[in-house]
């Protein structure tokens, strides 16, 4: 069948009923005869997992006839191990979901099958499938493919779908053949762990096999990666501790090793300090790749809807009904949870508000969080945008300054001091000049890396100190920003804005797009109903690229510039 007509053929959409899986699964809390019907979030769910299928078929060979039906294209054209597990997930829950315009259907049986096998043929010998963009023979991505279609497996084999063992054969051997190597292979960061500890727990529960539950426990003798803060090693807000969060649920259920849930309690209540007054959530302290990316908070939506209802948590409640209003179309990835744990389709308990006035060190990741009602900060240390602004839709993205001080003077401040209430960023360089090498240790042959430095003695040594304190003002901060040490050095203040908004009181750059500079007073920035104002402005030259500062940013910016002695105090409201 062509992808048209199998398009076409899938486009009506069942009678919705609650959907009471046969298979009820370690870790179900309650039974078939208890389940509630399905809420309107689960219909709009499974509604939203019809589009992704649809999605996903445009990059997915469809004809039987062909020899590449069931081979599943990624974003550069490849076909991996990735993209189709992509449509087999995504399929099976469309499979397997009353409401859905593919319950049952036998031509996506077949295409699901076929993808199958597709996925065998990219398997190893030794049971581990590549991530292509870097990962080969990866034990870390078998554990995430089998994380997704363990669930999948159990609720097919132990539904009516038709011909289903189309699917559920191949399938079986792609997951026995996985848990061999999940029982062997190594990792490379601390998230993998976890990870690999899931996918064996998820195996468990279709096998228990005790070289799963043996390997899981290798890995968790070395301990959580929490911090007293509450936050993971990796500080991957957006990305990896929502990650830890989801796998060490899986892992305590399908072990019984409830103790894991209070790793996963401290995360959650400890992100309730991250959350932007939009809903977003805070990632400038992440040390993997989501850092200062724009996101919400849709990946900790199992996580907090599965404690809230266990503990009768009224702020986890809050957190799902705030990732309902803000996010819950990117929620759509994890509704094989949903379908094989019907229980947590009840009624979430009632919410008490979520902390939206406080001032939080966060010492172990290098962030401070001030929030008042409708805006909040973000302080940073180990980061040259060392201070960021939201106000709703308007967003300071962050600030920094950089001294044109031997190519060395961008501002970062190793630490975050707490004084009197105020948060306190500081840092200092040297610049020295060199003698000549002493004569003991002249080489004979005149060359120059055989004269090292550190052996020379130093004179003329220059001084460099830079200090920003930050202060809580009505409607905003003050940030008095101090640069000395070494006079007349020319440096460079950047405010960096979100794009999508406009400004008042700055003056366009002759030559640079999308800068601009604050010569005197206050400067706005409105973006939809909200404004920033900021300065005062100071402007003795135009050069925005100090040599040894970061690039600019491909976000409008405005520039103050100056030269050392330097002491202003700039407010942000």
């Amino acid at each position: 069948m062509n992808r048209r007509k199998f398009l076409e053929t899938n486009s009506k959409v069942a009678v919705l009923a609650p959907f009471i899986p046969t298979w009820p699964g370690i870790g179900s809390e309650q039974s078939n005869s208890s389940q509630p019907a399905m809420p309107d979030w689960m219909v709009q769910l499974i509604k939203q997992n019809d589009q992704s299928l649809k999605s996903i078929l445009s990059r997915t060979e469809t004809d039987p006839t062909s020899s590449k039906y069931g081979s599943v294209t990624d974003g550069v054209g490849m076909v991996t191990a990735h993209s189709v597990t992509s449509l087999i997930k995504t399929g099976l829950n469309a499979l397997l979901s009353e409401g859905s315009a593919y319950r049952s259907d036998p031509d996506l049986v077949s295409l699901i099958g076929a993808a199958t096998s597709v996925l065998l043929g990219l398997q190893h010998a030794d049971g581990t499938v590549d991530l292509v963009t870097t990962n080969f023979h990866s034990t870390p991505d078998n554990g995430f493919i089998v994380k997704w279609l363990a669930p999948g497996y159990r609720l097919l084999a132990a539904s009516s779908v038709p011909h289903r063992e189309r699917i559920t054969k191949p399938l079986w051997t792609f997951l026995e053949r996985a848990g061999e190597a999940l029982k062997v292979g190594g990792i490379h960061t601390p998230n993998h762990r976890w990870v690999v500890c899931s996918a064996l727990a998820e195996l468990y529960k279709i096998n228990p096999d005790p070289g799963y539950r043996k390997r899981a426990e290798q890995w968790l003798a070395e301990r959580i990666d929490l911090d007293p803060d509450g936050q993971y090693n990796e500080r991957s807000s957006y990305i990896y501790s929502s990650l830890s969060n989801r796998v060490l649920i899986s892992t305590a259920r399908g072990f019984d090793m409830p103790e894991l849930l209070g790793y996963v309690r401290k995360n959650l209540e400890m992100t309730f300090y991250y959350i932007h007054p939009n809903g977003e959530i805070v990632t400038e302290a992440s040390g993997r790749q989501d850092n200062s990316i724009v996101g919400f908070l849709e990946n900790y939506y199992y996580p907090y809807r599965y404690l809230a209802l266990k503990d009768q948590n009224p702020q986890f409640a809050a957190a799902c009904r705030l990732i309902e209003q803000t996010a819950f179309s990117k929620v759509t990835g994890f509704l094989h949870y949903f379908l094989e744990d019907p229980s947590l389709w009840q009624e979430l308990p009632k919410s008490t508000p979520l902390p939206v006035s406080y001032s939080k060190l966060f010492s172990h990741s290098g962030l401070a969080r001030i929030r008042r009602g409708d805006f909040d900060a973000s302080i940073l240390a180990n980061s040259a945008a060392f201070f960021n602004f939201h106000k709703k839709e308007a967003v300071l993205q962050g600030i920094r300054f950089a001294s044109a001080f031997f190519g060395k003077g961008q501002f970062v401040s190793e630490h975050i001091e707490q004084r009197d209430g105020k948060f306190v960023l500081e840092n200092s360089l040297q610049g020295p000049y060199y003698q000549p090498l002493p004569i003991e240790h002249l080489p004979d042959d005149g060359d120059w890396e055989k004269m090292p430095r550190a052996l020379r003695p130093q004179s003329e040594v220059q001084q460099y100190r830079a200090q920003v304190v930050i202060s809580e003002v009505d409607g905003g901060f003050a940030l008095d920003i101090e640069i000395g040490g070494t006079d007349h050095v020319p440096f460079a203040l950047e405010f960096i804005f979100r794009p999508g908004g406009t400004f008042s009181g700055v003056e366009a750059h002759p030559s640079l797009p999308d800068v601009y500079f604050l010569k005197s007073e206050m400067g706005t920035y409105k973006a939809g109903e909200d404004t920033i104002t900021f300065g005062p402005g100071h402007h003795t030259h135009q050069w925005v690229d100090i040599r040894g500062g970061l690039p600019r940013t491909s976000s409008p910016t405005v520039y103050l510039t100056g030269m050392t002695p330097f002491r202003e105090r700039f407010l942000i409201t």
